[in-house]
């Protein structure tokens, strides 16, 4: 079991550090998942701002859908079963997601235009963490997280 609270306050603490939102969810379940900090910022960058700043799904989710393939593993091409697992999971905690915020969409999310011409990250400042509303998305989606992980935990006990 986790301690969700604690992980969604871990996950909005790295966000407001500087972390990409992506990076944000995923770091914040890295030692539950027993992999290493730099790896985990390395896995987990290029899926920011909507996979590198293209705006399309939002980091925070790619984030939880980065953890659900920990959490529901498939790591045999043939296993069928493995694979429906997790692909369910993807697709409950992306339902969850959209419930509290109705799109699963950096663009949509932000209301913006996407312009993935600019790879140009924005500066995190007071500003910046005033007018996004991406805190709150990093929040939900590591909350998710942690209900995936504490209701496999029941299921299995």
């Amino acid at each position: 079991m986790v301690n969700i609270e604690e992980k969604k306050d871990l996950a909005v603490d790295l966000f407001k550090q500087g972390y990409n939102c992506a990076q944000s969810v995923f770091l914040a379940y890295a030692d539950y998942f027993n992999i290493d900090l730099e790896t985990a910022k390395k896995v987990s960058v290029s899926f920011g701002g909507g996979m590198g700043r293209l705006r399309e799904v939002c980091g925070a989710v790619s984030g939880m859908f980065m953890c659900m393939g920990f959490l529901y593993p498939s790591t045999d091409p043939e296993n069928q079963e493995t694979k429906k697992t997790n692909y369910a999971a993807v697709q409950r905690t992306a339902a969850k997601f959209k419930e509290s915020h109705k799109e699963i969409i950096c663009a949509k999310l932000l209301e913006i235009k996407r312009q993935p011409q600019d790879p140009n990250p924005s500066v995190r400042n007071a500003e910046y963490y005033q007018k996004r509303p991406c805190a709150f998305f990093v929040a939900r989606a590591a909350e998710i997280v942690g209900e995936e992980i504490n209701n496999c935990h029941q299921k299995k006990s």
